[in-house]
């Protein structure tokens, strides 16, 4: 009997060993506060967002970024590297050191900022460029307002006015900003210039660069003076605009030369309902919604949400014979301010809070040319 129950037990124990039970799972460890999961979608993400000077359509830009980073629960700074690319450079820097998960970007070159922001995205870290382009394929997205569209719809408006006012005749000075962004300024131009391509009345006579508006009331005096046939002036920018206009009212030239010009601030919507009947026309770029349209698209990034590569929005044509869509955009552009002074924090926010909405905006210093190869 024991030598049954013996060989019973030892069959047992060869079977179990020829049969081992399966391995069980080691049972997951408990995780610290500090180690729970972070969902893409919850996360609360800290932006830095960079222009490159301080004027009021960056201010509206910044503006736009601040609305959509509270609207998204997102942390956002905001600074300018005031034309200085050493700044901009510095500034990325700190952002890196400091674990931003995105930059917002207004580069101020389109080569020289490349190895600054390269290594931030080499960390990890989301780039999102707007208004200025790289030459570069790191960044997420580029966002801008289509610079030909720019140029084009002033050159339409230019082509009515020369057409109704002016027989079919003029002799035109342009105004613009190829040494300090080229490709920006060439497509503006090169819209305006398309859109009266069909005229041949129509004569260039000068093209100069002054995008600030002191730079520009003086270059446009001297155009003034040597070219008296001239009749008609393009501006690219808002300071040349502004310097444009300026220029021809000081002159006493109202009533014999007019202004087309480009972007907006209060003070050239003020030019473009005033009695002087100087300025005629401007196309106006969205700063507000191009800041807006970046953060959106930085979180989704972030988020791991499909992004565009690049979104261009067309300008908002504001003209003299258009006086209910000027009081329009008027009223909108007065809100936008408005939010810039009412803004909290922010690179520069101090200097908007000083402003108030129907004060002109004020130059930048001037921003040197950049250095050739």
């Amino acid at each position: 009997m024991r030598q049954s129950a013996l060989a019973a037990l030892i069959a047992a124990l060869l079977l179990s060993a020829c049969h081992p039970a399966p391995p069980q799972a080691p049972a997951p460890p408990i995780p610290k506060a500090s180690e729970k999961p972070v969902d893409a979608a919850s996360k609360k993400y800290r932006l830095a967002g960079v222009v490159f000077q301080e004027d009021m359509f960056f201010q509206l830009v910044l503006l736009g970024m601040r609305d959509a980073a509270k609207a998204g629960g997102a942390e956002i700074k905001t600074a300018s590297c005031s034309n200085k690319l050493e700044k901009e450079s510095e500034l990325i820097n700190t952002y890196v050191a400091d674990k931003v998960d995105a930059i917002i970007i207004s580069a101020d070159n389109p080569t020289g900022s490349v190895a600054a922001l390269k290594a931030a995205s080499d960390q990890g870290i989301k780039i999102i460029t707007c208004n200025t382009s790289l030459d570069a394929d790191f960044p997420a997205t580029f966002i801008e307002c289509s610079p030909k569209d720019l140029g084009t719809k002033t050159g339409k408006a230019a082509h009515e006015y020369i057409e109704k006012k002016l027989g079919g005749k003029a002799n035109i000075a342009i105004v613009q900003f190829k040494s300090q962004l080229a490709e920006q300024s060439l497509a503006r131009v090169g819209g305006f210039k398309e859109a009266l391509a069909d005229m041949p009345g129509v004569t260039f006579v000068a093209d100069q660069d002054a995008w600030l508006a002191d730079q520009a009331t003086t270059k446009v005096t001297d155009m003034l003076a040597q070219h008296p046939e001239l009749n008609v002036i393009y501006a690219a920018n808002e300071g040349g605009t502004v310097g444009a206009t300026l220029a021809v009212k000081n002159a006493g030239k109202m009533g014999k030369v007019v202004v087309f010009g480009t972007d907006s601030s209060q003070q050239l919507l003020d030019f473009l309902q005033s009695p002087d009947d100087i300025l005629q026309a401007m196309t106006s770029q969205q700063p507000v919604d191009i800041g807006r349209l970046s953060v959106e698209a930085a979180l989704k990034a972030l988020k791991g949400e499909p992004v565009d590569k690049k979104t261009t929005q067309e300008g908002i044509l504001l003209t003299r014979t258009d006086p209910e869509g000027l009081k329009a955009f008027a009223g909108k552009y007065g809100q936008w301010v408005a939010g810039t002074i009412d803004a909290a924090g922010g690179g520069f926010g101090a200097m908007a809070d000083k402003r108030k909405p129907d004060q002109p905006v004020e130059s930048p210093a001037e921003r040197p040319a950049p250095k050739g190869p």
